[in-house]
């Protein structure tokens, strides 16, 4: 068969658009779902004997301990330099650190609106802004972090698109089904890059939790990162 010569640069731009192509939202984060039928979700500050746990390694190793499996787990919020919560913190029914209501402070928490993700002692989960949580019950587990990523299905107000304001993030939001997204950047991006993939999953809410330090533990996915300082960690363990 006779075939017509291509020039050069367009077999080039073939190439470029076939490899943009197979660029996808699943290379650029790393991505889980939990539900409370097949999960155990839960939050981790400190152990029995009141010693942080800070990494996901020792995380890890002292739930093994206690013959519970994590499948997945990622920090849980922004703390202070002695690793306190910074803003509330809820673990097994008791509020170890209050809800913070300060509007007026620099950094990512306090831009408006921040929020709260929980779980109350149903199981069920959410994501409100600060300012809706006193409308929850029978909380379980809390923490409270900023900003909102998405808030009733609208971005945040303060993101633009083409930001260059770049670093790796991490997050969670509520799918339509009920269900835990948790999120977290490979690679440094924008805060409306990072919304937008919540939103292109259905969320209506979904809070960012933290920044450069993020890191996640998700072996079926091939993403394990053991090491860290945290304050409190998101932990996923199988029923």
């Amino acid at each position: 068969m006779f075939l017509k010569a291509i020039p050069f640069f367009s077999i080039i731009s073939i190439s470029f658009l076939l490899t943009v192509s197979f660029t996808t939202k699943e290379e650029v984060y790393v991505t889980f779902e939990a539900n409370s039928k097949d999960h155990t979700i839960q939050l981790f500050y400190k152990d029995g004997a009141g010693e942080r746990y800070g990494s996901l390694g020792k995380l890890q190793s002292s739930l093994r301990e206690d013959s519970m499996e994590l499948v997945f787990a990622m920090n849980a919020g922004m703390y202070m330099e002695d690793r306190q919560p910074l803003g509330l913190y809820i673990e097994s029914g008791k509020e170890i650190r209050p809800l913070n209501q300060r509007n007026s402070s620099s950094g990512n928490f306090y831009l408006m609106p921040n929020g709260v993700f929980a779980i109350d002692k149903q199981g069920k989960m959410s994501v409100c802004q600060t300012e809706d949580f006193h409308l929850l019950q029978d909380i379980a587990f809390a923490t409270q972090s900023g900003p909102m990523l998405l808030i009733n299905g609208e971005m945040h107000p303060a993101f633009n698109k083409g930001s260059s304001n770049l670093n790796i993030r991490n997050g969670v939001g509520i799918l339509p089904n009920g269900n835990l997204l948790c999120v977290m950047s490979k690679q440094p991006g924008n805060f409306y890059d990072f919304a937008s993939l919540f939103a292109s999953k259905g969320c209506q809410n979904a809070l960012y939790l933290d920044g450069f330090v993020s890191k996640v533990y998700y072996p079926e996915g091939e993403w394990v990162q053991k090491g860290g300082n945290f304050g409190a960690i998101i932990a996923i363990t199988a029923k």
